[in-house]
């Protein structure tokens, strides 16, 4: 039964739109809120990619069975400084390229199943205490990385998956508390600041991991995990201390901003959760573009983080202080032109030349062909350093068009279930990206030659073609008719009647059985 329009208490949409146009000036505890958010991004990512410089300082190469030649003289100049100290800068860890493939993808396990969970678990009893909780286990767990380690790679194993664990409620957890504090009118300048952590946390991570491995205390590489365990267990206080769930339960935020924010997110809000239409979800074509687009996008992305530092010390024979800085660069070049080309995208929608669709579409080829071509050509620059590393951060960062592209798309084809629609992508694509590491170590295993990384490379290559391409075949960024509020109530209806005929025959069975009595 609705309401009648002298029972509906919420504000008007004039009034809300007067309360919008006042907008409190300066800083707001609304910022600080994304300022918070987006270090916890950071420090996600940082404990998500410091393994994968650590493992290079970590694993003793010379005493694995590998093809020497192949670490010595296939990309020759042995005489040089670099080359003899990438080659004799070597672990205490005997692990096949197979094992670390393990190694790294065991932190993707946790990571993977715990994120609908959290999601649904964010919604019911709030995000903030499980998104503080969960990083401190993921920061606390990364300071016990060395004692795993040195007891066994089983136990590491173990570690990195309970990191895994702590990881998980990072993006649905972030996006319900963006969505408790930002106005529907701030949340693309917010949400991108707030993801551009992600970036951010690699560069940090990647050069400040190398430097460590070469400098640091407690025999280098574990100062990676102590250090960066630290912060991020400061930086969990500070947020579980200074972060309020929501405007209303906040103590210090000013009484304009509660206003301001509030009434916006009310009026925004309109009616209660509507059913989830899951079989017109499931049979939508729309959403199974995003969805191989997300999951190519994650196999090429995780194999290029999880194996760029082994790539550049195996065949380019980066010492290990340098390889963080020129895996980093890629990531770099990618977080800068993400930027850069969100505003062409906006630009090209607010031109009236294009729709959504063509939008979305253009903007995700740069972001999924790029990276392709770049890996089929970096496959083939032989012994260049420079001309392979130059490739890789132009293929890379061009990568950074996703974020224009197939990420925001949820919001194009169903904006009222977006946040479902993502959780299931990011899980599923992150299944996916797990898969990478492991198939990179099978393929080097015992023969790190540039043949051997090609094969890596060209997998990668193709797996980002065949998904951007089945998006641009099947993609949309037209709303869906399953998306439409006029249907909520006839499906509604639907679920009420099939309940109550399931009660009504649970009646009848229970009235047979005393009758039979």
């Amino acid at each position: 039964m609705g309401l009648k329009p002298e029972d509906d208490k919420r504000p008007s949409k004039l009034a809300i739109m007067d309360d919008i146009s006042d907008t409190p000036r300066g800083l707001g505890t609304r910022h600080w809120v994304t300022f918070m958010l987006f270090l916890g991004m950071a420090n996600a990512y940082i404990m998500r990619t410091n393994m994968s410089v650590a493992i290079v300082a970590m694993v003793n190469h010379t005493a694995l069975p590998v093809d020497k030649e192949a670490m010595d003289t296939e990309c020759g100049n042995v005489d040089s400084n670099s080359t003899k100290e990438a080659l004799t800068q070597d672990g205490s860890f005997v692990w096949t390229s197979t094992l670390q493939g393990y190694i790294l993808s065991s932190f993707f396990y946790g990571y993977v199943i715990t994120q609908i969970p959290f999601g649904i678990l964010s919604k019911r009893y709030g995000a903030r205490l499980f998104l503080g909780v969960g990083m401190l286990i993921n920061s606390v767990f990364g300071l016990l990385v060395p004692m795993a380690a040195e007891a066994g790679y089983e136990w590491l194993i173990l570690v990195r998956f309970i990191q895994g664990l702590g990881e998980g409620p990072i993006v649905p957890c972030s996006h319900a508390m963006l969505a408790k504090w930002i106005p529907p009118n701030e949340r693309s300048r917010m949400g991108a600041a707030v993801y551009a952590g992600a970036q951010f946390g690699t560069v940090i991570s990647m050069p400040l991991s190398g430097l460590l491995s070469a400098y640091g205390f407690a025999g280098g590489w574990p100062s990676i995990f102590y250090v960066f365990g630290v912060i991020g267990t400061i930086w969990c206080i500070a947020f579980l201390f200074f972060v309020s769930e929501d405007p209303e339960h906040c103590p210090s935020i000013k009484e304009t901003e509660k206003k301001y924010i509030l009434s916006s997110l009310w009026g925004a809000a309109g009616s209660s959760s509507p059913p989830i239409p899951w079989s017109k979800i499931l049979f939508s074509m729309p959403f199974w573009a995003i969805m191989l687009a997300h999951m190519g996008q994650n196999y090429g992305y995780e194999t290029l983080m999880t194996e760029l530092p082994t790539f550049m010390r195996q065949v380019l024979h980066f010492s290990i202080k340098d390889n963080g800085f020129v895996s980093a660069l890629p990531y770099l070049c990618m977080w800068l032109f993400s930027m850069f080309i969100s505003v062409v995208a906006d630009w090209m929608l607010s031109s009236g030349r294009f729709n959504h669709t063509q939008v979305r579409k253009i903007i995700n080829s740069i972001g999924e062909y790029g990276p392709a071509i770049g890996l089929f050509i970096a496959a083939n620059t032989g012994c260049d350093p420079a001309a392979t590393v130059a490739i890789l951060a132009v293929g890379v960062g061009l990568n950074g068009g996703i974020y224009s592209g197939f990420k925001v798309n949820h919001l194009d084809i169903s904006p009222r279930f977006a946040g479902i629609l993502m959780a299931f992508t990011n899980c599923l694509a992150n299944l996916t990206g797990l898969l990478a590491p492991i198939v990179a170590g099978y393929i080097i295993e015992g023969k790190p030659t540039q043949a051997q990384w090609r094969i890596v490379f060209y997998i990668a290559g193709g797996v980002y073609i065949f998904c951007a391409t089945f998006y641009n075949l099947f993609g949309s960024g037209r709303r869906q008719e399953w998306d439409n509020p006029a249907e909520d109530e006839a499906i509604a209806k639907k679920a009420a009647a099939k309940k109550a005929n399931k009660l009504e025959r649970k009646a009848n069975n229970s009235n047979t059985a005393e009758t039979a009595q």
